[in-house]
């Protein structure tokens, strides 16, 4: 410990810091959300809305995909309108048409420039000095009406009526979207209050609620002037962070020294396989059978934004529509990525525990397959029935789905998922406990326990909100799963992990592993943590939250700077030892998680990470450029690669198919380069001239997006699509085939002591 006491203390330090300024800035999203008014009424004293007609608009919103149709203050799915901005778009042209007519006798696009600015300015004044005083919201007769005539427009739009049929199919909605014509008001109270925030300073501040998010020229939304310091702040620590990372990588760090002699043969393998270890194949089927299932359902998923309602003419939307196969497929991802994860650790953890299993350790493994596999199946079935709104209302929070990117999971589902999470904790733990307490140096095995125990706890952040929670605690909540705890301890936990393997295969010293993880650990929690913020510019918070989400979330890509050079340090191992080559392809794996971290989570994720740059970008297609590098290049990647490598040591007979092995890699690498560079990012850099030019309900309405060159870009999607849908058939034969024993070729079983030996006992040193 005390060779690497200023990294621990470093460690520990930045966590104390890090979590502490998202504790108080969280507290911050509290005292400062949005209010929900008790009553929105005229001045004629006509109520329009309540406080729980916008809370019973919102789980109806829920019910019907939620985010996954269309988005809310920019999270959510692109082919539908962010809603907010489509309500306050078509309220104010509503607005400005009906009071064109009761001054001029005409409408407003046809009155002359000094009439329509006088208009524009008399509306601008009353939209953004609207308030909640005393929890009411008071509107004018002219804006009363405007807001009836939105509504009549969702109405008729979520529901089956004829004249907007067309707009349904330009959306990727289903006919009869939401049945319920009680409901379809509600869910208009509901967006209603949406656009209301979005519209409406903050007192004391000339910012409204979202930061004056979106762009809406007719009321002044435009960048406010702390955006757009704060982006060029996040822009120079930047620049100052990866130049003060190259000048500590050249001149400060020690020389690591010379690498440890290779071992003449593989070290795993001479360790007795474990009956918990043999249990993990079952782990393995899990994990390509929802890799397959995902990645053709994104191919539907993606072929719905060119033919809305059908699949190369078959009318499919009424049983399978666009926001249930895009929840299934972000749902699946989020599964089988876990899933190799959890194979990867409950495959260590018999080799920390000296080559045996704690006791019934395999029950504990099956106990554990089986829960995971009635959660996908059990949540996967409650979004089908809540989306074609069978599911009875009160119980679609509970059984269905939430409505929330990323955990659209019901409640249940989604208690059973950190129940199974905390288990595997447990079962690591039973091996990591007395390992620990062994004598020699344990720093390297004390983070990997720290990441487990991580891992195992902060999934049940997403607990902490319920159906009717307020929007922007929600998200800060939701943020808590998708960021910190995917993006922030799975990071920490793969490196470790990796570290550990690769100083148990004796191709690294442990003391190289250790520094280097812990070093890491520190960067990443260093901007991962308060990063957090980043997603919550527009969310209903306030300038500080900006503040700190784009300072720090900057300080994100600095670490990624260095992966090239990881990627290479890891490609060179190959060279070390002949046994390497039968681990070839779970470091190419390796190599290209850290390729992609670089360009999928560096550059595609500084893209959109500014405040200003977010201002335009936040619900394009820019995002899925980012998601789709980041989540599969570097979490999907290191998945398989953990996949393919557990498979490797349970299955030793297996020698890769060469062929299948080079189509799968070079598929799935050429498939995703394709999918962005033909298709998503083209459509995201057309969108957001739109979206700063004219606004950001524009760069997402039917008008813009139905243009026929940017469907046909939409349908170029297609070549990427089957292209990655080769590489991930032909990954899956593999896996399969290995577990079945028909590989190409096997080679012989080498001999295997007993389980303790030497080896076991040296890989706890």
């Amino acid at each position: 410990m005390r060779e690497y006491r200023r990294l621990w203390l470093l460690l520990i330090a930045v966590l104390a810091v890090t979590f502490s300024l998202l504790g108080y800035y969280g507290a911050e999203v509290y005292r400062k959300a949005p209010p929900i008014p008790a009553q929105v009424v005229s001045v004629t004293g006509e109520k329009l809305f309540t406080h729980d007609d916008i809370l019973d608009g919102q789980t109806a919103w829920q019910s019907v995909g939620g985010m996954q149709l269309g988005s809310i203050w920019g999270h959510g799915a692109y082919q539908a309108p962010d809603w907010t901005a489509d309500w306050l778009h078509r309220e104010l042209a509503a607005w400005l048409d009906l009071a064109a007519k009761q001054a001029h006798g005409k409408a407003w696009a046809d009155l002359d420039a000094a009439d329509r600015e006088a208009l524009r300015y008399r509306m601008q004044l009353e939209y953004r000095g609207s308030d909640a005083a005393g929890g009411t919201v008071t509107v004018s007769a002219l804006r009363a009406a405007a807001i009836r005539q939105t509504a009549a427009y969702y109405d008729r739009l979520f529901s089956d009526s004829p004249d907007l049929q067309g707009t349904r199919e330009s959306y990727a909605m289903k006919e009869a979207t939401l049945p319920s014509a009680e409901r379809r008001a509600d869910l208009s109270a509901f967006f209603f209050w949406t656009a209301w925030a979005a519209a409406t300073e903050r007192p004391d501040s000339s910012a409204t609620y979202t930061n004056n998010w979106p762009h809406e020229p007719l009321i002044g939304n435009t960048p406010t002037g702390e955006n757009v310091m704060w982006s060029i702040v996040s822009v120079v620590l930047l620049i100052a962070g990866v130049g003060f990372l190259i000048w500590a990588w050249a001149f400060l760090r020690k020389e690591d020294g010379e690498l440890p002699p290779a071992p003449a043969r593989d070290p795993l393998t001479a360790f007795a396989l474990t009956p918990s270890q043999r249990a993990l194949g079952k782990y393995l089927f899990l994990v390509v059978a929802l890799f397959v299932f995902q990645v053709l359902i994104g191919g539907f998923t993606a072929h719905y934004t060119v033919e809305g309602q059908t699949f190369y003419g078959i009318e499919v939307s009424r049983w399978f529509p666009y926001s249930l196969v895009r929840t299934w497929h972000i749902q699946a991802a989020l599964f089988w990525v876990a899933t190799g994860f959890l194979a990867a650790g409950l495959f260590l953890a018999p080799l920390i525990n000296g080559g045996k299993d704690p006791k019934c350790q395999k029950v504990g493994v099956d106990v554990l397959f089986w829960a995971l596999v009635a959660v996908c199946v059990g949540s996967f079935a409650g979004n089908w029935l809540a989306i074609a709104q069978v599911m009875p209302p009160e119980l679609n929070f509970w059984l269905g789905h939430q409505g929330y990117e990323y955990v659209d999971l019901g409640r249940l589902w989604q208690i059973g998922k950190f129940v199974g999470v905390a288990f595997w904790l447990v079962l690591m733990l039973r091996g990591m406990v007395p390992a620990l307490r062994q004598p020699g140096d344990r720093n390297l095995l004390a983070l990997l326990a720290a990441s487990v125990i991580a891992i195992g706890l902060f999934y049940g952040a997403g607990l902490f909100y319920g159906e009717r929670t307020h929007l922007s605690i929600m998200e800060y909540w939701r943020w808590w799963v998708v960021h910190l705890w995917v993006e922030g301890f799975f990071e920490v936990f793969a490196t470790t992990a990796l570290a550990f393997i690769f100083s148990t295969l004796g191709l690294v010293s442990k003391r190289m592993a250790t520094t280097a993880s812990l070093a890491s650990a520190s960067l990443f929690m260093l901007g991962g943590v308060p990063g957090t913020f980043h997603h919550l510019y527009f969310a209903g918070t306030t300038t500080p939250v900006m503040a700190v989400g784009a300072t720090f979330s900057a300080l994100e890509v600095v670490p990624l700077v260095v992966l090239g050079h990881e990627a290479w340090e890891n490609w060179r191992l190959r060279e070390r030892a002949a046994w390497m080559q039968n681990l070839k392809w779970p470091l190419y794996c390796f190599v290209a998680v850290a390729f992609w971290n670089m360009l999928g989570a560096g550059v595609f994720g500084f893209m959109i990470n500014p405040p200003v740059s977010l201002y335009y970008l936040q619900g394009l297609n820019t995002t899925p450029v980012h998601a789709h590098a980041a989540l599969f290049g570097v979490y999907g990647f290191l998945a398989l690669g953990f996949t393919l490598l557990v498979l490797r040591y349970i299955r030793p007979a297996l020698v890769f198919d060469e062929k299948a092995m080079k189509l799968a890699f070079w598929s799935l690498n050429l498939g995703i380069v394709l999918m962005i560079a033909t298709s998503l990012l083209p459509i995201g850099l057309f969108q957001f001239h739109a979206s700063a030019t004219v606004g950001m309900w524009y760069a997402r309405s039917e008008a813009f997006l139905q243009q026929p060159f940017l469907e046909t870009l939409r349908w170029v999607r297609t070549f990427g699509d089957v292209v990655f849908i080769v590489g991930a058939v032909a990954l899956a034969w593999q896996v399969v085939s290995g577990l079945g024993g028909s590989a190409a070729g096997t080679a012989p079983i080498p001999a295997r002591p007993a389980r303790g030996g030497k080896l076991a006992e040296g890989a706890q040193q």
